[in-house]
């Protein structure tokens, strides 16, 4: 897709706020444009006298009148690509979404390629609560390069990582909002996001409930500094969180993956409170098992490893702590069968093959280790570009 680049491009990407969720939007879309609905033609005019001054107007910051000639000049000539996407980038900035998305579709139709384009179309979906389809969307504009915007890229990782927020996948979102924790300092969105991340909460920030803005904020601010890589801030953070909200769902747990991360003798007293307190907590209980597991103590660890496939069955994880801890208690075929489950559900864990391996090279099945060292030396190959990138 060809563009055209500098002042217009700039005043354009400045109305999309691709940072600044509008919660009561995305709950509520504006009403239908009533531009949209008649014809947008200015008789006697020919296209290419729309196309000047549309780019006149938005030159000079004359976004009503731009958005007036564009939308002529697309209607007049539905293959003019440049004047869709600024018909979109326009609708949006005015919070017309759904002329804004319609606009956007229009590009990425014509222009698959453009990383910006479709981002701009997942942004709209967004705000439409359209959210599978944002999904789709945003991934696609991420794995397109977000045509090399990085304002539009920040759109984005903000974007997928409330989407999996909300979808619960809380593992997932942290890739997202690492790379925004490392690019950018703090701000009231991206620290809402963190927050929900790390107390596991599925929801979006405008669904936060009032009595727990508060906390979800407070943790928030514990996640970014730890994110960010400012260890020695998030700690006082984390106590502090704990100190403020001791009976509060997830609390103990965020505190105790932190400890956990860094090895420290704390993190199992700290899980295990966050299991004294919750005890449907299937997370909380798999942490557990796996700090067991590490000090080489498989009894204590199968309680909480059973309670964990019990309570989260889909987890490939629930089944790799549990038939370690059986494989580790001599319970080899029970173990296997777990081990296997759990590569069943997470095909592409080395976590999985590792523990497999070992099981099989007990049991004595010698074609089944190296089955699985192949497809760890597989699983290798594909991270290694990932890691030089």
């Amino acid at each position: 897709m060809t563009m055209r680049r500098g002042l217009e491009r700039f005043l354009v990407l400045g109305l999309l706020l691709a940072l600044g969720p509008r919660p009561t939007a995305a709950q509520a879309p504006a009403p239908a444009d009533p531009e949209a609905l008649d014809s947008a033609r200015i008789p006697g005019v020919s296209f290419e006298e729309l196309q000047r001054r549309a780019r006149a107007a938005l030159g000079a910051g004359q976004t009503d009148e731009a958005l007036r000639f564009f939308r002529a000049g697309v209607e007049l000539n539905p293959l003019w690509n440049e004047g869709w996407f600024y018909v979109g980038s326009l609708q949006y900035g005015r919070g017309r979404y759904e002329p804004a998305r319609d606009a956007f579709l229009m590009v990425v139709q014509a222009a698959p390629e453009s990383g910006a384009a479709w981002a701009l179309l997942g942004f709209c979906e967004f705000r439409l609560s359209e959210y599978d389809r944002a999904f789709a969307s945003l991934t696609q504009g991420l794995a397109l390069g977000a045509d090399g915007d990085k304002d539009i890229e920040s759109g984005v990782h903000y974007h997928l990582a409330l989407l999996r927020i909300r979808r619960g996948d809380f593992e997932g979102s942290v890739q997202h909002l690492l790379w925004l924790a490392r690019s950018q300092p703090p701000n009231p969105p991206l620290l809402d996001a963190c927050g929900l991340m790390i107390l596991r909460l599925p929801t979006l920030p405008s669904d936060i409930p009032l009595d727990q803005k508060d906390l979800v904020k407070t943790a928030g601010w514990a996640a970014y500094s730890t994110l960010a890589g400012r260890h020695d801030e998030a700690r006082p953070l984390f106590e502090d969180l704990v100190t403020r909200y001791p009976k509060s769902p997830g609390v103990h747990l965020a505190f105790g993956l932190f400890l956990a991360a860094r090895d420290s003798g704390e993190a199992l007293p700290m899980l295990s409170r966050e299991v004294a307190l919750f005890p449907d907590n299937g997370k909380a209980h798999l942490e557990v098992a796996f700090q067991y597991l590490e000090r080489g103590d498989a009894a204590d660890a199968l309680p909480s490893a059973r309670e964990a496939a019990r309570l989260i069955p889909a987890a490939s994880a629930s089944h790799l702590a549990l038939g370690r801890a059986l494989v580790a208690d001599d319970r080899l075929t029970e173990g296997l069968a777990e081990l296997e489950e759990a590569a069943r559900l997470g095909p592409n864990v080395p976590d999985v093959y590792v523990a497999l391996a070992q099981a099989y090279a007990r049991a004595g099945r010698t074609t089944d280790v190296e089955r699985s060292r192949r497809k760890l030396r597989e699983l290798d190959a594909e991270r290694q570009p990932h890691l030089t990138q």
